[in-house]
């Protein structure tokens, strides 16, 4: 297998971490805090990186993982420094850092510049100490660019010949607050604002969107401004928002866009979520997840970008990002995650997780309309590297009637 070439510059690399202890005075908060010891554990652990996504095509680089460890032994920050080269976007160089000060206060941020076209500087941040812990904050603040972008025309029968490609430069913002109002159940208020500019993209060989297509056939394809307040009912009995080992999850919401705010067309979303996770050992050693999802956007003109959109690492994971797009789409998620070994490697204990995975889902007019042709599976395995509390390192292989997908990132999928 071609993957075997890299295992040289793996072994490499890997032979470079090491750990150091720094002073904690000589650190600034949030990487040294009160649970910070005297002499901060910090782990460097430099790694490749390999990717190959439908979009995107193949992206080789290597990052340094820097860990930042509290008195517990637990990571508490993560900050990776790391240099990519694509294609179709040259040479991409990357800051990320994920922050976790107490369990209460959590913050991210990006900043990452291509050569070519691509760029991306986000920001979130979580903070649940607020009125005596019963009141969430969450906040995500971006920029970015994406020359990979694709459109195949709507309905879930669009197809490859129909590919077109652009960059989509975005800017904006999302608010939300929730707020417990009995035992596991929550209500939730957002606001959301988003700027959207279509641009040439930087997949040369692919047509560019509005060569082929109109404004009066894609809405939104001159740009457009979305601002819309979200109210949400939320039922929740997971362990952990997000790392969840059991429990279960559910989301009811409703997100108005109107012009009278400033938003370039009148038009609502509604959505149903629903999660389980079902350990079937005691020890959780193997957690079977899943999630069913229902998106539903009416309205006039809406955005193309703002419709139901089906593609990508967080849900059809053998399909490049916003490959399906219509009014409605019906998703479906099953994964068993396997804890194959709980391994400490230069002073970080991780479990190895594999995760064969299951995705299937359609895009439609209206969930009456759906036919069974219009939907597309995903079958795939996932290997991740658990961190815990914090941190889950991960990569998806997806296979689909278009391809293979491989994915590489943070977080759970769902």
């Amino acid at each position: 297998m071609a993957v075997f070439r890299y295992l040289p510059i793996l072994t490499a690399l890997l032979l470079c971490a090491c750990t150091s202890l720094v002073p904690r005075e000589n650190l600034p908060y949030p990487l040294a805090t009160e649970e910070s010891a005297e002499e901060v554990k910090i782990v460097s652990l430099p790694l490749p990186v390999i990717a190959a996504s439908p979009n995107e095509d193949v992206t080789l680089g290597a990052l340094a993982a820097f860990l930042v460890h509290n008195r517990r032994d637990e990571v508490t920050s993560l900050i990776a420094p790391q240099i990519n080269f694509n294609p179709n976007f040259g040479t991409t160089v990357t800051l990320y850092g994920a922050f976790y000060p107490t369990a209460s206060r959590s913050a991210e941020i990006n900043l990452s510049h291509s050569t070519r076209v691509n760029d991306d500087y986000e920001m979130k941040l979580r903070d649940v100490t607020l009125m005596n812990g019963q009141l969430e904050l969450g906040a995500f603040l971006y920029h970015f660019t994406d020359g990979s972008s694709r459109f195949y025309g709507f309905e879930s029968g669009s197809t490859q010949d129909g590919e077109t490609n652009y960059a989509n430069r975005e800017d904006g913002f999302t608010v939300t607050a929730t707020w417990p109002i009995y035992r596991h159940i929550s209500l939730q208020f957002g606001e959301r604002l988003r700027t959207v500019e279509i641009r040439r993209g930087a997949i040369e060989e692919v047509a560019y969107i509005k060569d082929r297509f109109t404004p009066e056939e894609i809405p939104g394809l001159s740009g457009f401004t979305a601002h819309a307040q979200k109210i949400a009912l939320v039922y929740s009995t997971m362990d952990s928002p997000t790392m969840p080992t059991y429990g279960g999850f559910a989301k009811l919401s409703l997100e108005a866009s109107t012009r009278l705010l400033g938003s370039d067309e009148d038009y609502r979303h509604y959505e149903v979520e629903a999660k389980g996770f079902v350990p079937t050992d005691s020890e959780k050693r193997y957690i079977t997840a899943f999630r069913l999802l229902y998106n539903q956007t009416l309205g006039g003109s809406v955005p193309f970008l703002e419709r139901s959109i089906l593609g990508g690492e967080n849900s059809l994971r053998a399909y490049g990002r916003n490959r399906f797009i219509d009014s409605s789409c019906l998703l479906f998620n099953l994964e068993e995650r396997v804890r194959l070994f709980r391994w400490e490697v230069f002073d970080v204990t991780a479990d190895w997780e594999l995760a064969p995975f299951l995705d299937t889902g359609a895009v439609m007019k209206a969930l009456d309309r759906v036919r069974g042709e219009d939907f597309h599976f995903s079958t795939g395995v996932g290997l991740r590297a658990v961190v815990r509390p914090n941190i889950v390192g991960r990569m998806d292989i997806g296979w689909g009637d278009e391809g293979v997908a491989v994915f590489v990132g943070l977080g759970y999928p769902f």
